[in-house]
């Protein structure tokens, strides 16, 4: 096994069949968590069922909480290979003693759930540990916990981006409510007539209308030599996030920082004030639930009041 294939999953997923069970098999047996991180992240690009078209953010939590379960089991001396039907529920109350947070441990379980998916990819176990094991949902709507930005903010943030890129990667989210992802995919060519055609989750393809200041800031971009071919020239979510959070410092508001999504969900709760549907601004989101819709806007609590007056 060369030195590479611990950190390249592309290598490693290039491999034999017996030869990536030998390395899977070994990586168990030496707790080697950062060869199973990289097992977990080429297992999510060649085995899952989203393959390439998968979050990258997602890949680095599973490979973040592959290392802490790895680091874990090796402390209780858990085979990983025959791990006992209990362990999973272990793990679980591990977790929840630390006192983290809801999401926080669901993640972890989700992340430790992919490391045995990929074992088992690989050829190394048939076992799952963690298939039966739920966390307990949060019983704080994510809305509360992690709120759009509030337009003030982002205008104080937006008037800080003297860069044209910040200020598009920035009105990408909050206006077209882009993922990150899908604002850093958008090409030239993808943006015309004030619409732009969005590649997002699982090759889904949707057109987005564009607001006019959107699209008078994509017009003036000057031409960029970072990445060819690309509106943008950030090519992952540390590259994007580092100007961005910089101008909220800049601001004053460091710490209402939640990264990108709390922009897109600005896009839909300011969409959603106007229109008063979730399914419209689900499809405009690219939501394949409304439900999902309903955790991306938030409503106000007596926002009702006028329409009972007359009951």
């Amino acid at each position: 096994m060369t030195l590479d294939v611990r950190r390249d999953s592309t290598a490693l997923a290039a491999r034999t069949d017996e030869a990536l069970r030998v390395d899977a098999v070994r990586a168990t047996r030496d707790y080697d968590h950062d060869l199973l991180a990289t097992l977990v992240e080429a297992y999510l690009k060649e085995g899952s069922k989203k393959g390439s078209q998968g979050s990258p953010l997602t890949a680095v939590e599973y490979k973040r909480a592959t290392r802490r379960y790895t680091l874990w089991a090796q402390g209780e001396g858990v085979t990983l290979t025959r791990p006992g039907r209990r362990t999973g529920g272990r793990y679980l109350a591990h977790l929840q003693g630390q006192q983290l947070q809801p999401a926080t441990v669901a993640k972890l379980i989700a992340g430790a759930r992919a490391l045995y998916r990929a074992l088992r990819w690989a050829g190394a176990t048939d076992t799952n540990p963690f298939e039966d094991v739920t966390p307990p949902a949060d019983p704080t709507p994510a809305i509360e916990k992690r709120p759009p930005y509030d337009p003030d903010v982002l205008e104080a943030v937006l008037a800080k981006c003297g860069d044209p890129y910040e200020r598009a990667l920035l009105l990408l989210t909050a206006h077209a409510g882009l993922r990150l992802a899908e604002a850093l995919a958008l090409r030239p060519r993808d943006v015309q007539r004030g619409v732009a055609v969005v590649h997002g989750k699982g090759g889904k393809r949707r057109r987005v209308p564009l607001s006019r200041r959107l699209q008078d800031t994509l017009g003036t971009l000057p031409a960029q030599v970072a990445r060819p071919g690309f509106v943008l020239p950030y090519k992952d979510y540390w590259q994007a996030a580092r100007p961005i959070r910089l101008r909220f410092k800049q601001a004053g508001y460091i710490r209402e920082w939640r990264g990108f999504h709390g922009a897109r969900k600005a896009a839909g709760t300011r969409l959603y004030t106007k229109v008063g549907d979730f399914t419209r601004v689900g499809l405009f989101l690219g939501h394949a639930s409304v439900d999902t819709t309903r955790r991306y806007v938030k409503v106000e609590e007596h926002d009702v009041a006028t329409h009972v007056l007359d009951f």
